[in-house]
């Protein structure tokens, strides 16, 4: 049970909301809800937020928009859901930066379990940054520098971008298993600790995100290659990796 994690319940439908509210307090967590992107906002400046329970489809600004904006400068753990099954949510919501995705009709114990990997996904995160600069570890490879404690991918120039923490996920991931092939099921069983299954792009959509942070060209990748059949091949040598 984790009695100090705060969530905030972002459903327009006050059925959905009040079970949620009600179940996560069961649980031992604080919940907070909101109606609509504004409230949700509000709450955010006000409370240190662990995880967000995001719907998308809400009533003025949706919740694609607010997790876009939240990725600007924000490390909340964000969990989309929504009631449509196809695909074209879930991949448009991890291209904006949610860091798990879950349809309605969902089942009460796997949101938890879900939210509660994250809660610890987030915190360990924050823990992990320091107080004094001189104390932050990198991990560099070719011409990037990828700073651990503060979740930042820094160019030849040191000029950082964010990672959402499943890019930063998957970045180590592929670092500590240089030069060996991962297939999916590998690295989501590592950066998500859930089951790979064949309709899943989540890694896919992650593969594609560092990829244009780390200019790494599509077409014709340099650091993350595609092994057709097998999963994914991190080109530096572990050697080179500093």
């Amino acid at each position: 049970m984790q009695s100090d994690a705060k969530i905030v319940v972002v459903d327009d439908d006050k059925i959905t909301r009040e079970c949620l509210r009600s179940y996560f307090e069961t649980e031992g967590y604080r919940v907070f809800c909101a109606e609509s992107a504004e409230q949700a906002e509000g709450i955010l400046r006000s409370e240190a937020i662990d995880v967000v329970l995001l719907d998308i489809r809400l009533p003025g600004k949706d919740g694609l928009t607010l997790t876009r904006e939240l990725r600007v400068n924000s490390e909340v753990g964000i969990i989309l859901v929504t009631g449509r099954q196809d695909d074209v949510d879930r991949l448009i919501g991890l291209e904006c930066g949610a860091d798990e995705y879950i349809t309605k009709p969902f089942n009460p114990r796997e949101i938890l379990a879900r939210t509660k990997n994250l809660v610890r996904r987030v915190r360990h995160g924050n823990s992990a940054k320091p107080s004094n600069a001189l104390a932050q570890s990198f991990k560099q490879f070719e011409r990037w520098k990828l700073n651990i404690d503060r979740r930042q991918l820094i160019n030849e120039q040191q000029q950082p971008t964010q990672l959402t923490e499943g890019e930063f996920q998957l970045l180590n991931c592929l670092i500590n298993h240089a030069g060996q092939v991962m297939t999916r099921e590998q690295i989501l069983d590592q950066i998500r600790d859930r089951e790979w299954v064949p309709s899943d792009r989540t890694v896919d959509v992650l593969i594609g995100r560092l990829r244009r942070k780390l200019d790494d060209d599509p077409a014709n990748p340099k650091l993350i290659l595609t092994v057709h059949g097998a999963g994914y091949l991190f080109t530096p040598r572990p050697s080179d990796i500093l």
